[in-house]
């Protein structure tokens, strides 16, 4: 499956803003738009006003980027959220939350949604007692989603235990650390998407 193999730091720098792709080093000076504020690039520190068009782009660009979705699966997530009764632009975030991959680092279980997209890949956590190493796999209420017994003794998983302990959850999950699992409470309200990006700009960009 393609994906963005470049340098993470660029597309933080180059959207103006944080968006986490690097996990802890987010928070602290290392941060590579903490020392250069501006986009790479030659022309990077020249400042124009954005057009309608590009403020628009710019918004889809960073929801791609936070969540790790390249465009062909980002229009799909936007295809279904206009099938589904509600506010298309929050229809769409909800999509986006409910992937595994981002489930997982929601729980704690990795670092960044990178991260967790990898150790999904490796068959590190089941759905309902059964193996899916499917990052984009869209998970539903009541679904638990658990690190697998046979990986438990792992230094990697015994990492992600002790990180998962001591990070503070979303509403919309719940984790029990004796099982090293999670589950599904509910589907996420737009106020429980503590995500950078204005969806209605997306919609508007779609709609063009």
């Amino acid at each position: 499956m393609a994906r963005y193999t470049g340098p993470v730091c660029k597309l933080c720098r180059r959207e103006g803003t944080k968006l986490f792709l690097k996990g802890d080093r987010c928070y602290t000076d290392k941060c590579a738009l903490a020392r250069r504020n501006y986009a790479p690039g030659q022309h990077g520190q020249v400042r124009k006003k954005p057009t309608e068009y590009a403020l628009q782009l710019r918004e889809k660009q960073k929801a791609k980027r936070i969540y790790g979705v390249l465009e062909t699966q980002f229009r799909r997530y936007f295809e279904m959220a206009e099938r589904q009764p509600g506010i298309t632009g929050e229809n769409l975030l909800v999509i986006l939350e409910r992937r595994l991959d981002n489930v997982v680092y929601r729980l704690g279980l990795a670092d960044s949604r990178s991260q967790a997209r990898q150790l999904v890949r490796h068959n590190f956590f089941t759905v309902n007692g059964r193996k899916v190493n499917i990052p984009s796999y869209l998970v539903k209420v009541g679904d638990v989603i658990a690190l697998k017994e046979e990986k438990k003794d792992s230094p990697v998983a015994k990492e992600i235990m002790e990180r998962a302990a001591s990070k503070a959850l979303p509403a919309w999950l719940s984790y029990d650390a004796n099982l090293a699992s999670g589950k599904v409470e509910a589907l996420p309200k737009r106020e429980d998407i503590d995500i950078p990006v204005e969806e209605h700009l997306i919609v508007e960009l779609y709609s063009r």
